[in-house]
């Protein structure tokens, strides 16, 4: 079980709130959390890396931290907006820590992995003023609110730490997105959104249908919307993530 509590005398002789926070926050992640694919611990990465803070030596996947004070919101600040999507599409981009922190503890240590990132979660920022010293810099903000709920797998939840077990478990749910085309995932975590929009673990194959018209808003180009929602739901039938009870009914 963890403690939550951060060791501010790591912290002492820090001036800046900002070093302090990031140090406290850092730390007790490598203290306490473990990667979700193997369950190994994680080192930190040297200082001022530019992908990732944190690295599994047993599996090798990356981990970035973004970590901020009582609750994370619908977005969350994160850097150059081209260098993020450039990331997306590579083969070292890191899975995503997201800590929310009280003055002394942590509150909620939420997890997204990688390959629920698509290009629609990221938002484009407006470039900073001709008068700012990095001016026309273009930042960006990942929208927590597009990913799905089977993305966002909580370590630590309103100051309640998940077994182990449950975190490693959810994590291998979803892996079989990894190895996903773009355009399939896009698909794939549309449908997931829609399924999570019920809030119910059975559905019927009507009631995803219900979201015909926003669906054939964010693809245009589609002109057989029902059809590509009955591909998705068997795909995900085929992977473990649904089952299919008959009669057109599924569950989580």
């Amino acid at each position: 079980m963890f403690d939550l509590h951060f060791d501010t005398a790591l912290a002492a002789d820090y001036k800046s709130k900002s070093q302090k926070i990031r140090v406290l926050t850092e730390e007790w992640t490598v203290k306490n959390a473990f990667c979700p694919c193997c369950g190994e611990r994680l080192p930190h990465y040297e200082n001022n890396r530019p992908v990732a803070d944190f690295f599994c030596p047993a599996c090798r996947e990356q981990f970035e931290q973004k970590s901020k004070r009582n609750s994370l919101g619908r977005k969350i600040t994160d850097g150059a907006y081209d260098s993020m999507i450039d990331r997306l599409s590579g083969s070292d981009n890191p899975h995503f820590f997201f800590m929310t922190y009280t003055d002394d503890a942590v509150k909620d240590l939420l997890l997204v992995p990688k390959h629920f990132f698509v290009g629609d979660m990221i938002e484009r920022r407006k470039p900073l003023a001709p008068t700012a010293r990095r001016a026309g810099w273009v930042g960006c903000n990942i929208l927590l609110e597009k990913i799905p709920d089977s993305g966002k797998i909580f370590y630590v939840k309103n100051g309640v730490a998940a077994p182990e077990k449950d975190v490693l478990a959810a994590f291998q749910k979803t892996t079989f997105l990894k190895n996903a085309s773009a355009s399939l995932k896009g698909w794939t975590l549309d449908v997931m959104l829609c399924i999570d929009a019920l809030k119910k673990r059975e559905f019927t194959l009507g009631e995803i249908y219900g979201f015909e018209q926003i669906l054939h808003a964010k693809h245009p180009d589609n002109n057989f919307i029902r059809d590509k929602i009955r591909q998705q739901l068997q795909y995900l039938r085929d992977k473990g993530y649904l089952t299919f009870k008959g009669k057109g009914l599924y569950s989580l």
